[in-house]
Order: C-alpha cells, then structure tokens, then sequence
C-alpha cells in the first residue's frame, strides 16, 4: 500500500513538475496558478533543488529510498531543464556597449507613482543616454518636471502621455503612462485610439507614438494589468492587444507587461515573442534578471518588464538596473542598432 501511495506521489509530482517547468506544452501559461508560478523560474529552480536535497537526505531511509530515488530523478531533471531554459535566457543583470551615432537606447520603468522622485528619474535617464523612456503609472506633470531638469543638463525630450481618467482629479498614477522622446529621432505624437482609450490595454493605459513624418519607429508604452486571480481574462486581452501592436513594420514596445516569456509563447509572430517584435533582454543575456519585486534578488524575481524591437532593429546590450529607488519594479534599459 504504502508503495502504491509513492509511486501516486511521484507520478503526481513529476506530471506537476513538467506543467511549470514547459505550461506553453499544455497550453496552460495563461491559466491560473501556473501563470502566477511560472513567472519565477529562479524560486522555481530553487525549489526544484530543495526537494532534491529533501529526497537525498530520504535516501538514507530504507524503506523510502525507491520513493526518495525516484522523487530526487525528477526534481533533477526538473532542475536541469529549468536551469537550461535560464541558461539560454540569460542571468546576467547586464550591461551596455558604448553608445555609437546610430544607436537607439530604450528605458523603461514603472515608477510606481510617486514612490520615485522625478530627480531620480531624470538623473537615470541622463545616466543611460536614454533616447525613448516608457513611464507607466508616472504622471504628465513629473514627466514634464523631467523634461526640464534634462533639457537644463543638455539631454532634452518631449513629453507624450495617456490618462484612463482625466475626468478624476488626482486620481492615482497608476492611470497614467508617460513617455519622453528625443527630439533627435523626430516629431511624435500619440495617436487619437491611445488617447480616448478606444484602442489600449483595458485596466491600465497603454500609449502609441508614431512619428508624424511616417519616418521611423512607432513607440509602444505598455502597462498591461497584472495577472491577478479575478483578472486573469482582461489580463489575457491585454497581452492579445500588445501583440496586435507588433504587425511587420518599424515598432519598439517598452513597458510593464506584467509576463515573461513564457506567457507570451503563442502570442509571437515570424521568430517574434509578442506580435513581430523580439525581447532584447532574452537575445542580449539579461532574459531570466527578474524586474519585479526590488525586495527580492533579482534572479528571485520576475522579468515582467520588457523592452522589444521588430526586425528593423538589431539588439546590442541591456541592462537592468538598481532596486533602491523606490520603486516595486526595476528599470531596463537596452541598446539597439539599426540592422542592417
């Protein structure tokens, strides 16, 4: 009986272990839980190892070491590929190449309203060199704080911005998405669908910025919801409009996604991961560096921010930067080429 009652356990762990470690296999990367657990692959590896160790020390045990063998075969195995899709993301926090005349350098953080300074936030996006900056939940008038304070340090950029609730006075800045555009890569402006929110992400507003000469890149500041139990369906729409947003032609996407990589598995097109566009971070070494929460190690984390490009665009170097700002979420900032 008791034999029959491991072999259950183990056959119940090693199905559950295949689910979270590969759910785009089974389809389930959107369904909740596994879309909550599979956003941590480092916890995941971790715990994978953990139960490694549990069942080892079980081995010494007789009448359990056919159960702890099997069950220590299985967390390995679920630990290697783990490790492996790490391994072929990246762990690295990063770094960038000195910047070249050509290069575009993108940044993105969720400042989390208030909880970062617009000093802070200018003094960042001086540091990168940064020439588009997506600001979900920061507000028109700190960007338009930041565009001074850079334009009086000789790094000006226009302010772009959407609010879901202009009709609420303060309302929180969650509400809110903000970018800043060098002027260097031309006129923008944000287009009339991301304005009155008839075309955006459904909870949280997303902003769309094209050039107004049709001559380069349509900019994309995403905030998608979180994936939160009762949300899990406006969560799922978000990332189906983000890809939508990506169709072959010159797009960068930057934002707060509220995914990996592994939510976004049927959502790429043409060797893309959300529509055409591909992830910087996975191609440049930074793709497991988790963005979000900065009260954990990053590599605990969950890379949920992202900055991607469509084939127009080579990636050369990222970054993810420092926890002590504030912030819940991390910046990212990536280094992009023309290619070609």
């Amino acid at each position: 009986m008791l034999r029959l009652l491991g072999i259950l356990i183990t056959v119940l762990y090693a199905i559950a272990a295949a689910v979270v470690v590969w759910p785009q296999f089974f389809r389930l990367e959107h369904t909740f839980p596994i879309a909550q657990v599979v956003a941590a692959r480092g916890l995941m590896l971790a715990g994978f190892l953990a139960v490694a160790v549990i069942a080892l020390l079980l081995l010494l045990a007789r009448p359990l070491r056919g159960f702890a063998a099997s069950v220590l075969i299985v967390s390995l195995l679920a630990a290697g590929a783990t490790g492996a899709i790490g391994a072929m993301r990246g762990f690295s926090t990063g770094t960038l190449p000195a910047k070249t005349e050509s290069s575009v350098r993108v940044m993105t953080w969720n400042t989390a309203g208030e909880a970062v300074p617009a000093e802070t936030i200018a003094a960042a996006v001086l540091e990168q060199q940064a020439d588009i900056v997506a600001l979900p939940e920061t507000a028109e008038a700190v960007g338009e704080r930041i565009a001074i304070m850079l334009r009086e340090q000789g790094h000006p950029m226009w302010v772009h911005h959407v609010n879901s609730r202009p009709d609420v006075q303060n309302g929180p800045q969650a509400w809110q998405t903000t970018i800043l555009i060098s002027p260097e890569l031309g006129d923008y402006s944000v287009i009339q669908s991301s304005q009155d929110g008839t075309s955006s992400t459904g909870a949280l507003p997303s902003a769309v910025a094209m050039p107004v000469d049709g001559t380069g890149p349509t900019v994309v500041a995403v905030h998608a919801v979180a994936p939160r139990e009762e949300d899990m369906a406006q969560w799922r729409a978000d990332l189906s409009w983000i890809a939508d947003q990506c169709p072959e032609g010159d797009f960068i996407l930057a934002g707060d996604f509220n995914a990996t990589l592994d939510h976004m598995a049927s959502l790429g097109v043409g060797g893309g991961d959300m529509g055409y566009c591909r992830d910087v971070a996975s191609r440049t070494g930074t793709g497991m560096a988790g963005t979000w929460p900065t009260d954990i190690p990053a590599l605990a984390g969950a890379p949920i921010d992202h900055i991607m490009a469509s084939q127009n665009w080579t990636p050369t170097g990222s970054a993810v930067l420092g926890d002590d700002a504030g912030s819940d979420h991390r910046a990212v900032v990536a280094q992009l080429e023309p290619a070609g």
